[in-house]
């Protein structure tokens, strides 16, 4: 993780946040030899939670048929 001083940050803000955000490795900005902040990229956005999986399973074999029999169910046997 590269740190950098303060006084660096300030003269090279622009620069920093698009060297962060092009290659996702954060920056520390230190302020009198100790971290104040960290520079980080924001989280890409995936959309919409439903429906963010489509296309992505595939069903394979029977999924409506129950996996054991109702016969070797033992809650059912009173």
């Amino acid at each position: 993780m590269k740190q950098m001083r303060a006084s660096v940050f300030k003269a090279r803000c622009l620069a920093v946040m698009d060297d962060v955000q092009a290659t996702g490795e954060p920056v520390v900005v230190t302020k009198r030899g100790k971290p104040v902040v960290k520079v980080v990229p924001m989280a890409r956005d995936n959309g919409d939670l439903f429906g963010f999986m489509v296309g992505r399973m595939k069903i394979v074999g029977d999924i409506e048929s129950p996996v054991v029999r109702l016969k070797e169910w033992k809650v059912l046997k009173k």
